[in-house]
């Protein structure tokens, strides 16, 4: 049985696991049916101010959380999983991949799929870096993201907050564009749980404030915050992540979802990069990998 390593414990790089084991849906439309029938996804009921709807189209949330799709397929795919390893190089040996990562030995393998964001691929040393072709590398280096922050805030039980949206989309604000009542949002309202309110900020804002001191960067944030919602309590913790890697603004030109880097042994890449950042998207690429992969098994 081949060895096969999915790095990139996203959607993409999930689902593609999940498939590969036979277990994932393979059209798009029963992934969602699949996700709905077991309450992973629910329909979007909750009041989104200035969400844009488009006709025919259909909203749905994850009750517990975007991670709860990863970990369903996770878990569908059987694959062991582990978190926090950096890999820094792949390199051909005796007709296997040998992956090096920053702590622990290397470790060969039979199939190699990439699935993190396109300019983590460029950055791998190895013998990756001359199997990467001249057309490939320039297909790859056109991929443009962007960079925002997201800010959690995080209420005691019983906490009110007086709004009467679950989210909120914001166009004349230079740092925020979307503000969330996260439970409010997912329906899980609950005395025994404390509120949670989410913030994104603009692409602008993110890509002026990328380097900046994430201290600096969170109090900007809470200013900004302050002045659209004045009414919000003061929250028992505050968390600043940063995602340098977004949102696919430019996705690889005159490519159906993957790229092969090389066959025999078989390497290939994947995700939003190579289609666009939502959920369709990565699972549109998933799909993609999996039909390549077993066209070269």
């Amino acid at each position: 049985m081949a060895r096969v390593l999915v790095v990139g414990a996203g959607l993409t790089g999930s689902a593609c696991a999940a498939r590969l084991r036979g277990m994932a849906p393979g059209r798009l439309e029963v992934f969602y049916e699949e996700l709905l029938s077991h309450g992973i996804l629910e329909p979007l009921t909750a009041p989104i101010e200035g969400m844009v709807v488009k006709e025919g189209s259909h909203n749905y949330m994850a009750p517990q959380g975007t991670s709860s799709v990863v970990e369903y397929y996770l878990k569908q795919s059987g694959a062991d999983v582990f978190y926090e390893h950096h890999i820094t190089q792949i390199s051909l040996r005796d007709g296997k991949w040998e992956v090096s990562r920053k702590m622990g030995l290397p470790e060969q393998f039979d199939i190699v799929i990439l699935t993190m964001p396109v300019p983590q691929i460029l950055q791998l040393q190895g013998d990756i870096v001359n199997i990467i072709n001249e057309s490939q590398k320039h297909q790859l280096e056109s991929v443009s993201y962007s960079s925002r922050y997201a800010l959690g805030l995080f209420y005691e039980a019983s906490t009110q907050i007086d709004v009467p949206w679950a989210a909120q989309y914001i166009t004349d604000n230079p740092c925020i564009r979307f503000i969330s009542i996260d439970n409010k949002k997912r329906n899980i309202e609950s005395p025994e749980i404390g509120p949670s309110v989410v913030v994104h900020t603009s692409v602008t804002f993110g890509h002026d404030h990328l380097d900046s001191d994430p201290a600096e960067v969170q109090q900007l944030i809470l200013n900004h915050l302050e002045s659209i919602v004045p009414s919000l309590p003061k929250p028992a913790s505050i968390k600043c992540q940063k995602w340098r890697y977004s949102q696919v603004t430019k996705a690889v030109p005159n490519c159906p979802g993957q790229m092969t880097l090389h066959t025999q042994p078989l390497l290939i890449c994947g995700g939003d990069g190579f289609t666009h950042s939502n959920f369709d998207g990565c699972i549109d690429s998933a799909m993609s990998l999996v039909e390549a992969i077993k066209s070269h098994l």
